[in-house]
């Protein structure tokens, strides 16, 4: 897995990558998280830090949540794609906010597919 639509609380994403990346190698799982430095701002749930990660998307997903419940901080969760295939100029990812254990909205992105475009909010939803 290779994504970069996963996000983090404003302010703390220096020492959450910089944990998440020491507790999974104290678990022996292959993951790295790394900021790019990249922030994107939602209409429901703030500011988020956003990072890319290269790993096992399970986890990824189960690291990411500990981070959440370990700073009790907002979270996306992202990299989740669409089953059908649809040909278009863009690319979407689908992404969850969460909160500890709770998912407290949805994200949809949007990236350009030629080139290297920056990730934009198109839909978020409160749940």
């Amino acid at each position: 897995m290779d994504s970069e639509t996963f996000g983090i609380e404003k302010g703390y994403g220096e020492q959450a990558v910089q944990w998440m990346n020491e507790e999974a190698r104290k678990m022996d799982r292959k993951f790295e998280a790394r900021l790019y430095n990249y922030e994107i701002q939602t209409k429901n749930f703030g500011s988020f830090e956003m990072f890319s990660l290269i790993g096992d998307p399970k986890a990824a997903r189960e690291i990411t949540m500990k981070a959440s419940r370990r700073f009790k901080i907002k979270v996306i969760e992202g990299g989740y794609k669409t089953r059908k295939f649809l040909a278009k100029i863009v690319k979407n990812e689908y992404g969850v906010v969460k909160k500890g254990d709770r998912i407290i909205g949805q994200i949809e992105f949007e990236s350009s597919r030629f080139g290297h475009g920056d990730w934009k909010i198109t839909k978020e939803e409160r749940r």
